[in-house]
């Protein structure tokens, strides 16, 4: 298989397009100095130096994708400490409940089939995989897999490479099914992850991945979505284009609601597979939206201004009236939205958080603002809560209330509104 060493990216700035290694970049949105949001602080750290790095989105002219224009060392974005577990939050271990029966169905599995999950985090896409049979294997780089160990989810503590797998191989044989949930867009490596699937699959082997879908990203102006973590966003024409250097095959995907629009792709060892005609319908809508036209992007650049205005026009507005707003959830992104609208605690004394959450008790970086149980809110009834996880507006809204919180609620993208 042919190396191309531009598609692992050093650290620090990138030049030309980490795909195509075009020298096409154009910047869309610069989102300031900001810090890495899921180094979350102890109260012990908050009068500490802290570090802040660039956040400025760029734009592929040919293959209507995005990435970073700086990469921050992977191992300070993903520290051993890194906090987010999936198996917190409800929609998520539904979403993965029901893809992993879809998957195995569809792509007709037979049980003791191999399953390697990669950025497994606290198994719990394996764990419904295990329960319908199958044999599993995470590879997760943070403390998080001790979770998936003690529950008996098998996890290799490293970043995923071509030595994990030939470890995987020589442990367990070739897979026919490898996985990466919202972490694909992560790797600075991508040329050596790619490969390192490559090795991993059966020769009739899928890749099935999820992440953030950049024509969603762009129509509902999820600025937020766009921080250190996330060095690329793909639109499918890249993907395609990526896939076919290294002889593998983009053969199916869909367009999911989950977090306002993300794209799943299967990708296939076996380049006899048929296309299905989705793939080729997303990318009929891609050229209609017009992925590749500057227009658009700076369309998305002039919405985010907006956005950040009306928000901050929103909460001065309601602290001169005397109203008490709080946060709601401590998603990566609320760390963004807060931070490059300079939201502190004195128009947010608070972000509630689920009582299982690892991030109570610590504080959002660059603004402080301190992270509590969400049993305050029934306390405090506060006037109105600011939903930083608002991809999931509906079923936290429903949660909050059954507990009993009678506050409005504050949706800031992709348009400030108000839901009493």
């Amino acid at each position: 298989m042919k190396k191309y060493n531009f598609h692992n990216a050093k650290d620090g700035y990138l030049k030309n397009c980490q795909i195509s290694n075009r020298n096409d970049l154009e910047e869309v949105l610069d989102l300031g100095f900001q810090p890495l949001g899921d180094s979350l602080l102890t109260k012990e750290e908050l009068n500490e130096p802290e570090t802040f790095y660039p956040l400025k989105l760029m734009r592929s002219k040919s293959l209507g994708h995005s990435q970073l224009s700086y990469i921050v060392p992977g191992n300070l974005v993903y520290h051993m400490e890194y906090p987010y577990k999936c198996g917190v939050t409800a929609e998520v271990v539904k979403h993965h409940s029901e893809q992993s029966k879809k998957n195995i169905g569809e792509l007709n599995l037979k049980k003791n089939s191999l399953i390697v999950d990669v950025g497994s985090n606290d198994g719990t896409l394996l764990n419904e995989y295990k329960k319908l049979g199958m044999k599993v294997v995470g590879v997760e780089p943070t403390n998080i897999a001790k979770y998936a160990n003690a529950k008996g989810i098998k996890t290799i503590q490293a970043p995923f490479n071509l030595k994990i797998a030939k470890k995987i191989i020589k442990e367990n044989g070739k897979a026919k099914l490898l996985t990466a949930t919202n972490v694909f867009a992560h790797m600075s490596s991508l040329g050596d992850v790619i490969q390192a699937i490559y090795e991993t699959l059966d020769k009739d082997g899928y890749f099935i991945f999820e992440n953030h879908y950049m024509v969603d990203i762009l129509k509902y102006n999820q600025y937020d979505t766009i921080y250190h973590e996330h060095i690329r966003n793909y639109s499918l024409k890249s993907l395609i284009y990526l896939f076919n250097l290294y002889s593998l095959k983009v053969v199916d995907c869909e367009v999911l609601e989950r977090y306002n629009g993300s794209i799943k792709v299967i990708v296939s060892k076996n380049k006899k597979i048929k296309t299905h005609k989705r793939v080729f319908r997303t990318l009929n809508k891609e050229i209609k939206f017009g992925l590749t036209k500057k227009k658009v992007w700076d369309k998305f650049r002039l919405n985010t201004k907006k956005s950040k205005e009306n928000l901050i026009k929103l909460l001065y507005k309601l602290k001169d009236n005397n109203k008490t707003v709080v946060g709601n959830s401590c998603p990566c992104r609320s760390s963004v939205l807060l931070n490059y609208c300079g939201i502190g605690k004195d128009l947010i004394p608070y972000i509630a958080e689920q009582p299982s959450s690892p991030k109570l008790g610590l504080y959002l970086p660059g603004q402080h603002i301190p992270i509590v149980n969400n049993k305050i809110l029934v306390k405090d009834q506060p006037d109105y809560i600011l939903l930083l996880a608002w991809h999931y507006t509906k079923p936290i809204i429903k949660y909050l209330k059954n507990m009993g919180v009678k506050s409005k609620f504050i949706v800031p993208l992709p348009k400030v509104r108000i839901i009493r």
